[in-house]
Parts: structure tokens; C-alpha cells; sequence
């Protein structure tokens, strides 16, 4: 992604719009804004309009693709050390190892497969990213995520035989669909299982998603404009 000077200014402006909006969103549900975490979503973003967010003080970022973090994200965790970023995309098996060096957040833990894969890595490594299940809360078959009437058995799976610590949910909800019922599906669920983190609401939706519990909300183009690639 390239940007212009001005593209480049208007950031720290736009963080802080977000910002407002989450804080009044969590005013009106009764809760304290700082409750709710603002991850930056840099998808196709560039290294310098990232530098961009990270002066304006933004220090949680959520990036979809393992290759793509992996071609900016050590240097810049290198000059920051305290971002947190999160992996909000789906995770291939093998890419188990670069994750979990990577990520300190992974979301989208979906199927047994791939959680085994991420014990044994973390076994191995020491190394222990946060982890949440991702739900497919619409049952959309193009899209990953476990179903609703399988989620409860699948984290005891990941929980009990794996041994893994699942702090969270996250969902995607359809595109055509109302997101309320999918925020409202999400938290139910979540407090069920004890599960203190909700990643859900995006650009659009993030101020419903507050309203129903989320911790995480995940924005990127509020904030640096409309992907090209997207």
C-alpha cells in the first residue's frame, strides 16, 4: 500500500475518531472504555503508514496473512517492543511454526488439526501465544471457523486433551446479515465456556459489537483507508 503525505497525516486523526467512537459506544453499554482494545488491522498496509499509527501511540495491530506479517512485522517489533500482534486470519498447519514465533495473539484456531499442531509448537518452543477460537456463527461453508453446535466440544478438546489455555472468541459475521444476532450468539457462547476475550466488529460494525461485550474490536479501514487489494 502506498500513501501520500497527506494519507500519511490524517492517521493519527482517524485513530483517534475510532477511538472516540469506541469509548462513547462502551459509555452507552454501561462499561469502561478501556475494556475494549482497538486492533489495527494492516492488511496490505505498507511498513511507514504503519510507523504512522504506532507514532500516534496505536500498539495493538491484527495482520490476516502469516507471509505477508512475516515481511514487516520482526523489524517492526523490533523497533517496538510493545506491540501486540494478533493473527486474525486463517492459519495453515504449516505455518504453525512461523506463527507462534510471530503472533502473540492467534484468533482463528478452528479445527483439531491445527490446534495439535499449535500444542506440539509450543511445547517445543516455549513459546505461548494467546489463543482464541474462531466461530463461523453464520455456518457459511467458504468460510473457516468452527460452527456453534461444535464449539463447546472443541474447546474442551483444546482445553482438556491439548492441554491449551483458550482466552477467547472471535467471529466474522455475514455480510448480509444483521450482526447483532451473531454478537449476541458470540457472547452467549463465550461466557458459557469462561472465555473473557470477544474479538468481534469490524469498520462497520465495531460500535454494535462494544454494545454486546466485545474486548477486541478490529478496524483497519476506518483508519487507513480502503484496501486496494481487498
Amino acid at each position: 500500500m502506498t500513501s501520500d503525505g497527506s494519507a500519511l497525516a490524517e492517521i493519527p486523526a482517524k485513530l483517534r475518531l475510532v477511538e472516540q467512537e469506541m469509548a462513547l459506544a462502551a459509555r452507552a453499554a454501561g462499561r469502561d472504555p478501556a475494556s475494549v482494545k482497538l486492533v489495527a488491522v494492516t492488511k496490505t498496509v505498507s511498513p511507514e503508514v504503519i510507523e504512522q499509527a504506532i507514532g500516534a501511540g496505536q500498539r495493538v495491530f491484527g495482520e490476516n496473512r502469516v507471509q505477508e506479517a512475516h515481511a514487516k512485522w520482526p523489524v517492526l517489533k523490533q523497533r517496538h517492543s510493545d506491540i501486540e500482534l494478533h493473527l486474525i486470519g486463517p492459519l495453515q498447519s504449516n505455518k504453525v511454526p512461523e506463527a507462534v514465533a510471530l503472533f502473540d495473539v492467534i484468533e482463528t484456531v478452528d479445527r483439531p488439526k491445527l490446534a495439535r499442531a499449535l500444542a506440539e509448537e509450543m511445547t517445543r518452543t516455549g513459546k505461548r501465544p494467546r489463543l482464541f477460537v474462531q466461530v463461523n456463527t453464520g455456518e457459511e461453508p467458504q468460510k473457516a471457523g468452527v460452527v456453534p453446535d461444535a464449539t463447546d466440544e472443541f474447546v474442551a478438546f483444546c482445553r482438556k486433551d491439548l492441554g491449551l489455555t483458550i482466552e477467547g472468541l472471535m467471529c466474522i459475521p455475514p455480510l448480509d446479515e444483521e450482526p447483532a444476532m451473531h454478537f449476541a450468539l458470540l457472547a452467549k457462547m463465550a461466557s458459557r465456556l469462561g472465555s473473557k476475550e470477544l474479538s468481534m466488529g469490524m469498520s462497520g460494525d465495531f460500535t454494535r459489537a462494544i454494545s454486546f461485550g466485545a474486548t477486541y474490536v478490529r478496524v483497519g479501514t476506518a483508519i487507513f483507508g480502503a484496501r486496494p487489494n481487498a
